[in-house]
């Protein structure tokens, strides 16, 4: 049992022995393998111990830092196999499974937010909580009118813990800017610090919620929870039963695999315009699948508001692409902030580097693979290749920053899925400007 960490000296000092810890167990492997042990078996018992450190670290912290571990989980689909596979478990525990805080400390939070009687809201409270993640945990109860509920406990000092994760990723970011040309680096900061304090305000978040279940409300395809009750650092939600997604990705069968990967991106991509709002948090643990085929959808602390939709040239973009029109496509991204006026880009070969990320939408039904991904990531990242020196090119607008991170981690969870999707017609539906 932990508490989350509050000064900002012991957070950073935690964070900064990540590497210092891989450093050492890399000089013991050294030891044991002059000593006579085989390579593999040093290289398995180190990848072993790193992963273990990865999320005793980052979940004891929890905040920013567990959102960052949160998004290696997401991505571990883009790693080769002999890299990400040690990791995939631990890395998998921190999307709703982090070290729960101390009993003394949910029942404080609960005496302030509830009352000292607070026990008398819930015919019953399980004390052993079901989920923990980077700014609470989750608790199941049966509230005093007979529903199933969550009951989310905001761990103390979570929107300092948040804050003070950022400032760090910010002087990292600030510093390596210098060699990211195309990209204005403060208004995303500014965004992302904007959006992560919004998390910690669950008053915030019951609101959202409630505008998602009203505008999926009687929805034969999806099952969003009411709000109950909620106060600054508590929020009951109504109880949805279901699998987890982290079970189907590693036990589904292919059925649920493609039902759950088609009903995630309808979603993903069909809440702007159904909603007016984007569910920006797409890690599995967000998502369950219910015996009826429905798709359950849980925390809406990270929400974009999107009252008009997705902005049409999203699906512009891509369907200038789909056409191969270079020019146009370069236009339409410098009109939109994509390509800022001081960047040389060669049109053709921004067209090369949008064909690979747009693969899924060439095809009627497109089956996404960590494979898939691995291909993509190696090649717009590969130091030796044009497209390397494009993806440098590029400006991220802080309008884009939650769609372009909501639909990058998206991608991933679907690649750890393995499903099967009409991709292309889930995004000509859902996609304003979109015209295939």
């Amino acid at each position: 049992m932990t508490d989350l960490p509050r000064k900002a000296v012991v957070r950073t000092a935690r964070l900064a022995s990540l590497p210092l810890g891989i450093g050492a167990r890399a000089a013991v492997g050294f030891g044991r393998r002059v000593g006579g042990a085989p390579a593999e078996a040093v290289t398995a018992k180190m990848q072993e111990q790193t992963a273990a450190q990865l999320f005793k670290v980052l979940g004891e912290l929890k905040g920013g830092a567990m959102k960052f571990g949160q998004a290696l989980s997401v991505f571990e689909a883009a790693l080769p196999e002999e890299l990400a596979a040690p990791y995939r478990s631990m890395l998998t525990k921190l999307q709703d499974s982090a070290p729960a805080m101390s009993q003394e400390s949910v029942n404080k939070v609960l005496r302030e937010q509830l009352g000292t009687r607070w026990r008398g809201k819930f015919e019953s409270f399980e004390n052993t909580p079901v989920a923990s993640a980077s700014i609470g945990q989750v608790h199941r109860a049966v509230w005093k009118d007979g529903r199933e509920v969550a009951v989310k406990v905001q761990y103390p000092g979570a929107a300092e813990a948040m804050l003070s994760d950022l400032n760090q990723l910010a002087r990292v970011m600030r510093v390596s800017t210098s060699w990211v040309p195309g990209l204005d680096v403060v208004p995303i900061l500014d965004e992302l610090r904007a959006r992560m304090s919004e998390e910690t305000d669950y008053r915030l978040e019951s609101v959202m919620q409630e505008q998602f279940v009203e505008a999926y409300e009687g929805s034969e395809h999806f099952a969003l929870p009411h709000v109950v009750h909620a106060t600054d650092l508590v929020l009951v939600s109504e109880w949805v039963e279901g699998t987890p997604l982290s079970r189907i990705i590693a036990e589904g069968s292919q059925e649920e695999r493609d039902l759950v990967s088609r009903r995630y991106l309808e979603f993903l991509l069909g809440g702007p315009g159904q909603a007016g709002l984007l569910h920006a948090d797409p890690h599995p643990g967000n998502f369950r699948l219910l015996p009826d085929g429905r798709l359950g959808v849980l925390d809406f602390g990270a929400v974009n508001r999107l009252p008009d939709g997705l902005p049409p040239v999203l699906g512009e973009l891509v369907t200038l692409a789909l056409e191969e029109d270079a020019e146009g496509l370069l236009d339409l991204l410098r009109e939109a902030g994509f390509v800022k006026s001081s960047i040389d880009i060669d049109a053709d070969q921004l067209l090369e580097y949008f064909a690979v990320l747009i693969e899924p939408l060439r095809h009627d039904e497109f089956e996404f693979t960590r494979t898939w991904l691995r291909s993509v990531f190696n090649y717009i990242n590969d130091p030796r290749s044009s497209q390397f020196s494009v993806g440098l090119r590029l400006n991220l607008p802080p309008e884009f920053v939650l769609i372009y991170r909501t639909w990058l981690g998206g991608v991933a969870v679907l690649c750890q899925i393995d499903g099967t999707v009409p991709a292309r017609r889930i995004f000509a539906e859902n996609v304003p400007g979109a015209d295939f």
